[in-house]
């Protein structure tokens, strides 16, 4: 009994020894043994020292990957520049302007060729505002707003017309088609027609007077496109025997003979004769033109212009008479005159030619922008007759009408061939025209003084009302010449019975240096003067040099006005050689 209790015991004992043993185990399982203070901050060491393992371990970029990864990046700084380029400048740069700024590598150079792309536009340059900048994306929100049609306003073809020439001076508008009465330029008649607009713009530099482009929506979807075929707009084109032209009515046409033509277009025979604006070969060239970016001439002188560089290489004379219209307008006239011997004349085709290009710029006394002028003048010339051609000189004048005022007149003439060129300045004192004033405009000595056609009265250089005058810029004559005289005059006091002007012209020519009068003085009353009134009169003289001795002289010109009791003279000194 005593020996199965021990063994009883002896088991419980091994029993319980096993069981605190896996008590232990488990606990050391679930319970790590306790760290000193230095052992806690070992993992802190490790975790900084973590980043080091996996740089160490990335594996590096092949060369493949670096030159795609800087590709990426440069077209996300790109973004904003070609979207200058290709959307918002897309109808107004050159295609010289555009190669450069394809060329440039760094956004300093972009950012610096884009003030400048500005800049040469800026009609204002002395001013903080940039009203081309402001107006080109003024034009670009206007056609967004428009004349979108699935895609912006901008991309579609008014839209790019807008914004190139701005809004036309009229539109026809027909955008919902229907009846449509042809011109006799189309053929006439009736017919029924797409949603088209044509619009108007008076004149477009570079291109013409009196353009004329025509907008068509064939697919009744909203998008109109530019067309130079006026037949595009006919609903009824392909309907046979509907839409007919006055001479297919007339049986004298047949519509099938539309398909025929030769001329890009699907008109009927014109009813009356055809217009030159309708011409094949204008119409195509004026279609090319409108794709083209509007352009900028004489930018190089521009240039010289703004910076105010005094040159004497190439001399040339300037000279500004004055004429005026109304009391706050008055038409100036701008004549420049060079001598060709100091042109450089290049052989083309068999005859010699130089090219000078002119520009003119009118500023206020502050320097303020006022107008601006250019021009390109050729002299030519067959290759026998060149040393005759080098000993005459070479004229060019503009008319600016001006507000009365002092301006300041800034020229650049360039020898295109030879490259050389001059500036000269000068004041523009533009008078004002007082109505209770006996006045005149600027007296011209001339070398040619004639009428000029009908069709050109009041148009072109040189043309001043109904006749074409040439001023003589150094008052040179030679001693077989007639010099012309030509001078305005304006408000005399009419009569109050005969509302006719009651005055005198005296005439006086004194030799300079002993104030001896070459003729006794010439007198003639103000009415017997061809179409002298009261509020203008023109004064044409020839005076006859062959009997002037060689020298200087002053011609005077003298008028009284009788009711006002005003006297007005005007001078100006000549040289007879």
């Amino acid at each position: 009994m005593s020996r199965m209790n021990a063994t009883r015991l002896s088991i419980c004992v091994v029993s319980l020894s096993i069981l605190v043993g896996l008590f232990a185990a488990q606990q050391q399982q679930t319970d790590p043994p306790k760290q000193s203070d230095t052992s806690k901050d070992a993992p802190k060491k490790d975790e900084k020292k973590a980043p080091a393992q996996r740089e160490t371990n990335a594996r590096p970029l092949t060369p493949r990957q670096q030159r795609a990864a800087e590709k990426r990046l440069r077209q996300e700084l790109e973004t904003p520049y070609r979207k200058w380029l290709n959307e918002d400048v897309s109808y107004i740069i050159t295609d010289e302007e555009r190669a450069a700024f394809k060329r440039l590598q760094t956004d300093e150079e972009r950012e610096q060729f884009i003030e400048n792309f500005w800049l040469r536009r800026d009609p204002t340059p002395d001013t903080i505002e940039n009203e081309f900048k402001e107006e080109h994306y003024r034009r670009i929100a206007y056609a967004n707003e428009h004349y979108a049609s699935g895609i912006p306003g901008w991309k579609t073809d008014r839209g790019r017309i807008y914004i190139t020439y701005g809004p036309p001076d009229e539109i026809e508008d027909h955008s919902s088609g229907g009846f449509y009465e042809r011109p006799p330029e189309e053929g006439g008649g009736e017919t029924s027609t797409f949603p088209f607009q044509q619009w108007r713009y008076r004149y477009i530099d570079g291109i013409g007077n009196n353009i004329i482009i025509e907008f068509v929506d064939p697919t009744m979807s909203g998008e109109f496109r530019m067309t130079m075929d006026p037949s595009e707009k006919d609903a009824l084109l392909y309907v046979p025997g509907a839409g007919l032209t006055m001479m297919e009515q007339l049986g004298l046409s047949d519509k099938t003979a539309r398909f025929n033509n030769t001329d890009g277009t699907h008109l009927g025979v014109p009813f009356g004769g055809q217009p030159e604006s309708m011409n094949e070969f204008n119409r195509l060239e004026q279609f090319a033109k409108l794709q083209r970016p509007p352009e900028i001439k004489f930018k190089d002188l521009e240039a010289d212009v703004t910076s105010r560089i005094s040159y004497n290489i190439l001399p040339f004379k300037v000279r500004a008479d004055y004429f005026p219209v109304t009391d706050a307008q008055v038409l100036t006239n701008i004549t420049v005159q060079f001598e060709n011997k100091d042109l450089q004349f290049t052989n083309k085709d068999g005859y010699q030619k130089a090219v000078v290009q002119i520009l003119g710029r009118i500023t206020s006394l502050t320097r303020k922008p006022i107008s601006n002028f250019e021009e390109e003048v050729s002299v030519t010339s067959v290759n026998e007759l060149l040393a005759a051609k080098q000993a005459t000189k070479s004229i060019y004048q503009k008319v600016v009408p001006l507000v009365p005022g002092t301006y300041r007149l800034n020229v650049i003439v360039k020898d295109v061939i030879a490259g050389n060129l001059n500036h000269y300045e000068m004041p523009l004192p533009v008078p004002r025209l007082d109505s209770e004033k006996l006045s005149s405009s600027s007296l011209i000595l001339a070398d040619l003084i004639e009428p000029v056609n009908w069709k050109s009265i009041g148009m072109g250089p040189f043309v001043i009302g109904e006749s074409k005058v040439r001023p003589r810029i150094d008052n040179t004559f030679k001693h077989e010449e007639k010099m012309g005289i030509y001078l305005k005059f304006y408000n005399f006091q009419p009569d109050e019975t005969t509302h006719k002007p009651d005055g005198q012209i005296t005439y006086e020519v004194i030799r300079n240096g002993s104030n001896e009068k070459v003729f006794p003085d010439v007198s003639e009353d103000v009415q017997s003067i061809p179409n002298a009134s009261a509020s203008q009169m023109t004064i044409i003289k020839f005076l006859p040099l062959n009997s002037f001795a060689p020298g200087q002289y002053t011609l005077r010109i003298k008028v009284t006005d009788k009711n006002r009791n005003q006297v007005l003279t005007q001078s100006a000194q000549f040289t007879v050689t």
